[in-house]
């Protein structure tokens, strides 16, 4: 590690910490040329490789952002999806690979948008699986149904909540 202030190639880490979060160290240096200390923080690179074939650091702020969109006009609160940006990144850096595809990143966020709120599960999954009808969106809301796991009031897997009938599922469109 170069030292900061007299460009010396090497440097003598005095002191190591993990963050609070667990997901890097703080290393404490000092320069044995100009004996100046200095702090760097260590991270584990994780690379996502897109549908292109470019690779990219992952981000959670990507992630939370197309979460967001999904989202939008639900009752999802921002710390909610700081709480899912967490679950999916803790998700794929458990996988223990240093590099994902789009695809894996997308299967690390249905479960925690499942969880989180289904109408919002439906308009990112008409998206991420590409639903090109609307028997891919009643195809989906059947598998919902099915799933035996007892969910709050107004998750009814399209149900608006009511005693009337199914909600017809919005998808997401360019504009939200």
């Amino acid at each position: 590690m170069h030292c900061p202030f007299c460009r010396h190639p090497d440097s003598r880490v005095v002191d190591s910490r993990t963050t609070d979060d667990g997901t890097a160290i703080r290393r404490r240096r000092q320069c044995p040329d100009c004996s100046r200390r200095f702090t760097t923080i260590e991270t584990a690179s994780l690379m996502v490789i897109k549908r292109s074939g470019v690779t990219e650091p992952f981000s959670r702020n990507k992630v939370i952002a197309g979460v967001r969109k999904a989202c939008q006009g639900r009752p999802v609160t921002e710390d909610a999806l700081a709480k899912l940006g967490q679950r999916v990144e803790e998700a794929v850096r458990a996988t223990g690979s240093a590099e994902l595809s789009t695809h894996d990143v997308g299967l690390a966020i249905l479960g925690p948008l499942q969880e989180l709120d289904l109408v919002a599960y439906l308009r990112f999954a008409s998206v991420y699986r590409a639903f090109d009808s609307l028997e891919d969106f009643e195809a989906a809301i059947a598998e919902l149904r099915e799933q035996p796991e007892e969910r709050p009031p107004g998750q009814d897997c399209g149900t608006d909540g009511e005693a009337g009938g199914p909600a017809v599922p919005v998808p997401a469109t360019a504009a939200d």
